[in-house]
């Protein structure tokens, strides 16, 4: 395999630059989920021709067919890149081989262990590695450990023969998908990019500005790069975590919660509001800043205040649930036996993600305590949890009298609280969604 010199890099680097520049660059996007069919969506819209892999063949039959399975992709844009083969999908990762750049995009979830599981981002890496040629840029984009670019991709990638930072180009740059978000989409939100080279990083920023309209914001390595991803996810984590332990604090001294941050937030500087709910969910907040506590241990040092956080938004679920059988107390009414209805059983208001949702841990709890619980979701009619398949059901004044207690856990625009208000017996609201309907109701508590 031909390896080059540096001059030849930087006469590489000024080439795949112009590549991108002029739109005539074949970009591969390594999975095709929450991140990385945005991605491919935009890439093909800019005008690059795009190559999307993913294991999963349900997938790439679905994408090569123009059918969406992401809600934050437009189904009209999927369908005409589609059409115009601007965007094809495939389980063949020899054709990794045509792409003059590779997007890697697969999960990094948590073991059992509460330990990194990195094999999605290592069985994807060393496919590419099979097919790597001299001037191809690799940027991984699943959030992770600051180190994992420099430490596990690029060895895997020099398996090849080729060495990063003379044949090939490798970038760190991380997702910031807000699933749902109606102002800020894959197209618009400033993007982070550290490459192990300055050539690396400069070719890496080059692919991202001649396909984003938002910034791009060049740092100085892959480390810091995760590390900016992991911190912005940390601080929502324990920001959330404190207005959780505001919530169970101001639960017992009688004082609204939401009156307190309503107030707060007044002040046009020093405070940003975060809310309480049921619990942490999706795929980034709680659990990327377990990448960074383990990491820590490395280095020998505890992240107390990270895994403090994390004790209490784990925590919410049992809280919620305490809080469910106070109110069914007082009317009376054990749990066990008891007739439940949840509004929601996303992770957050108006889309249909069920990962890591707070929810389920509640559904858990409630079963093991007897309880017979119903949901209702209009973004999700159905889900499989432990074995067990739950069916969204219909809202209407016979349901809503027939239950003991529902409860507001995901704030779905699209659902009709007045009608919860009209007709059901007890009701809690832990995303204090029914805010703007009358709240001097006897039946209606709040978080």
């Amino acid at each position: 395999m031909t390896v080059l010199s540096s001059k030849d890099l930087s006469t590489l680097a000024e080439s795949l630059i112009e590549k991108f520049q002029n739109k005539t660059a074949i970009i591969g996007v390594v999975g095709l989920g929450y991140v990385g069919l945005p991605l491919a969506v935009e890439k093909a819209k800019a005008g690059f021709h795009v190559i999307g892999f993913d294991v999963q063949e349900k997938r790439t039959d679905m994408v090569n067919n123009g059918i969406n399975f992401i809600g934050d992709v437009v189904d009209d844009d999927l369908r005409e890149i589609v059409q115009d083969k601007r965007l094809k999908a495939t389980t063949d990762y020899s054709l990794i081989s045509e792409v003059d750049a590779v997007a890697i995009c697969v999960p990094t979830p948590l073991d059992m262990y509460q330990q990194p599981d990195t094999s999605y981002v290592e069985a994807s890496t060393k496919e590419i590695s099979k097919y790597i040629k001299p001037g191809m840029l690799v940027v991984l984009e699943s959030t992770t450990y600051p180190g994992t670019t420099e430490e596990l991709v690029r060895p895997i990638l020099e398996g090849s023969g080729l060495r990063c930072g003379e044949d090939f180009f490798l970038a760190y740059s991380p997702e910031r998908v807000d699933p749902g978000n109606k102002h800020f989409k894959t197209k618009n939100t400033p993007k982070v990019v550290g490459g192990v080279t300055n050539d690396c990083t400069k070719v890496a920023a080059s692919l991202y500005r001649s396909v984003l309209e938002g910034e791009v914001h060049e740092v100085s390595s892959p480390a810091v790069a995760e590390m900016e991803k992991i911190y912005e996810n940390t601080f929502r984590h324990v920001n959330i975590a404190l207005a959780n332990e505001m919530a169970i604090l101001c639960n017992k001294m009688g004082i609204d919660v939401w009156e307190v941050i309503d107030a707060a937030k007044t002040k046009p500087y020093g405070f940003m509001p975060f809310y309480p709910g049921p619990g942490l969910g999706g795929h980034c907040i709680p659990i990327d800043p377990f990448y960074l506590t383990w990491k820590a241990r490395e280095y020998n040092y505890h992240t107390k205040f990270i895994e403090l956080a994390g004790e209490i938004n784990n925590s919410m679920p049992d809280f919620v649930v305490e809080k469910m059988a106070s109110i069914l107390n007082d009317v009376k009414k054990p749990l066990n036996g008891s007739k439940v209805l949840l509004l929601g059983v996303a992770y957050k208001k108006d889309i249909d993600d069920l990962r890591e949702s707070p929810v389920l841990k509640i559904i858990e709890i409630l079963e093991q305590k007897g309880v017979l619980v119903a949901y209702h979701d209009p973004f999700i009619a159905s889900f499989v949890h432990n074995g067990k398949c739950y069916e969204s059901i219909s809202l209407n004044k016979e349901v809503l009298e027939s239950i003991d207690l529902t409860v507001v856990t995901t704030d779905h625009s699209d659902v009709d609280y007045s009608l919860v208000t009209e007709y059901a017996n007890q009701i809690l609201d832990t995303r204090n969604a029914m805010k703007n309907i009358n709240q001097d109701l006897e039946n209606y508590f709040r978080l």
